[in-house]
């Protein structure tokens, strides 16, 4: 069976950011199990705050055409969130607006989240491990019709998780994540 393609979008564009650093990681275990992976910025794909007027006004824009584009040439896709205030950024959650507005012809809107599989992390100082960002982020793809994996890596005290190459230090973080990158390869390949 061939491998899947998988794509890693960390939600966050701060420096230093714990959620960048875990994308790095889970980058490089997809790697290291011989997917074809790409991590991408949402800095690449620059998008006004979502309004309906100016959609109706000027359409969709260019960056949310080529971030749907991207996310529909993987076949999954692991996104790694921060939590802003108990919830997703609003970086990340207008991207999500915008790409689920894009519609090619001869698909249905926000088909792109329909046939891929999804799989969610997220890293926070808090014990929490930005696990109600996760929830939130869940809430909202399932509501575009995404096909979210079970599982998820809520990783606690970020600041405290990464040696000074920016691994993981603990073995059960190491852990968690290695089972998640599995589980979404498996997934992603069953849907292939």
């Amino acid at each position: 069976m061939p491998a899947p393609r998988i794509l890693v979008i960390p939600g966050s564009l701060r420096t230093g950011s714990h959620n960048a650093k875990l994308a790095a990681v889970a980058a490089y275990e997809f790697a290291q199990a011989g997917v074809d992976v790409t991590r991408v910025s949402l800095a690449d794909f620059p998008l006004p705050i979502y309004d309906g007027d100016l959609q109706a006004k000027s359409g969709v824009p260019k960056h949310a055409v080529n971030l749907k584009r991207m996310i529909g040439a993987h076949q999954g896709v692991l996104i790694v969130t921060p939590e802003y205030n108990a919830s997703v950024p609003p970086l990340l959650k207008n991207a999500i607006d915008w790409v689920s507005r894009v519609q090619d012809p001869h698909e249905a809107r926000g088909e792109v989240f329909r046939n891929r599989v999804f799989a969610l992390a997220g890293a926070s100082q808090s014990r929490l491990g930005a696990s109600r960002a996760l929830q939130a982020l869940r809430l909202i793809l399932t509501s575009c019709h995404a096909n979210v994996i079970a599982g998820q890596l809520a990783l606690a005290f970020a600041d405290q998780a990464y040696d000074d190459m920016d691994r993981l230090k603990s073995q059960a973080d190491i852990d968690a994540l290695k089972e998640l990158v599995r589980q979404l390869i498996d997934v992603s390949q069953r849907m292939m």
